[in-house]
């Protein structure tokens, strides 16, 4: 089974406060539906280019997806 890093991005100044108020809910949602994470985090890509992420099973994805909309996704190694 695929491993999936469903990704969503915060840009600007407020993007690292934004990016780890993102992850709690992130957390949240997941403990809700029982979905079992691989990785939950935030990264700092650029100055002002923040993103929070969740790594999970491809099977879980539909639902994530569908319900909190993630701004991209690309295989979690």
């Amino acid at each position: 089974m695929r491993k999936l890093k469903l990704i969503w991005d915060f840009k600007g100044p407020a993007a690292r406060p934004t990016a780890e108020h993102h992850l709690v809910h992130l957390n949240e949602f997941l403990e809700i539906e029982s979905i079992d994470s691989l990785a939950c985090g935030v990264e700092q890509l650029h100055d002002n280019h923040w993103i929070a992420f969740v790594a999970l099973n491809e099977e879980f994805m539909p639902l994530v997806r569908d319900r909190l909309k993630p701004h991209r996704g690309q295989l979690w190694s």
